[in-house]
């Protein structure tokens, strides 16, 4: 879709939507975890959905893949920060599949460890995250392996959204839900599952990966910086061309934010976690809490927010020291 308007084009007819959320739903609800949602006076309702099979909400999305594209004797290959990975290396081998996975030199030692933990193999390379999905894409032509997207695909998309639906079950009362964004495959399936009704949809970014916020000002995904502290998890080069189009039109109706934090505030939102409810999440999955603890994103009076915490895969001594 890059340089076209996405209200033209034929995919937008065929885009993740409530439906394709629903059914996702259905295939995946015996595989992953329904997470649990916990009420912190001054913050909200959190949804604890670093809690998840492989510690992030990547499971559902990876599930859902597998379970709907299925996958042949090559097995599957994926490229990741390290949460993405872990996730299709849990559900492959849940499946019976080989998984072989690729993370760029920057993923975390624990999350790579994660993987490995898995029964994957793991092929560190590259510099950033786009570098280790070219290797991967490059392995998946040689070996006819199915590729799963970290952000990028209907179904994973889909599979992400089943967040959205689980959540509006256990919290009908928001009226604004705080979600961090990295390739915008979470987002996306926010966007989906809401994309007629119900909260306002706050995506939240590190101000050293403004992915989405680069997207909206130029009117499609283009290239953005990649640094800061949480560039492991929310480290995408750009948005998704699928998740886009979601977004967009949720952002013209008034209906979406886009909020970029500082590294700090993501510290602080980490440390206070630990100090108020001891929840240990990695960088990416603190962003969304420091939207509304930094001042970035401030509630209105009578508004009711939900912060999703979508990853806890780092090392407890780094927040609970």
């Amino acid at each position: 879709m890059r340089g076209r308007d996405w209200r033209l084009h034929p995919e937008a007819m065929t885009l993740p939507n409530r439906d394709s959320v629903s059914a996702a739903h259905r295939l995946i609800e015996a595989d992953i975890r329904r997470t649990p949602v916990m009420t912190l006076p001054g913050l909200g309702a959190l949804k604890l959905e670093h809690t998840q099979l492989s510690g992030s909400f990547k499971a559902r999305g990876a599930f859902h893949r597998l379970r709907a594209a299925g996958a042949g004797a090559a097995g599957v290959i994926a490229a990741s920060g390290g949460n993405h990975g872990a996730a299709v290396a849990a559900a492959a081998q849940s499946l019976g599949i080989a998984a072989e996975i690729f993370v760029p030199a920057i993923s975390a030692p624990a999350k790579q460890a994660l993987i490995r933990s898995f029964g994957a193999r793991l092929v560190v390379g590259g510099a950033a995250y786009d570098e280790a999905r070219e290797a991967a894409e490059r392995r998946a032509a040689e070996t006819g392996a199915l590729m799963v997207h970290a952000y990028d695909q209907a179904e994973v998309i889909s599979g992400q959204g089943t967040v959205a639906r689980e959540w509006e079950e256990q919290s009908p009362e928001l009226t604004h839900l705080l979600v961090a964004v990295g390739g915008g495959g979470l987002i996306g399936g926010f966007a989906a599952w809401h994309a007629e009704s119900g909260p306002a949809l706050v995506a939240v970014e590190p101000e050293g990966c403004p992915t989405l916020a680069h997207a909206l000002q130029a009117g499609r995904p283009v290239p953005a910086p990649v640094g800061g502290v949480a560039a492991d998890s929310l480290g995408a080069r750009q948005v998704g061309e699928l998740m886009f189009p979601l977004a967009a039109r949720l952002h013209a109706a008034g209906r979406l934010q886009s909020i970029l934090v500082p590294d700090e505030a993501i510290r602080d939102a980490q440390c206070r976690l630990w100090a108020d409810a001891r929840l240990v999440v990695e960088p990416g999955g603190g962003v969304a809490l420091a939207a509304l603890l930094s001042g970035r994103w401030t509630p209105s009076a009578g508004a009711r927010p939900g912060i999703l915490l979508c990853g806890g895969n780092t090392d407890p001594g780094s927040v609970a020291a």
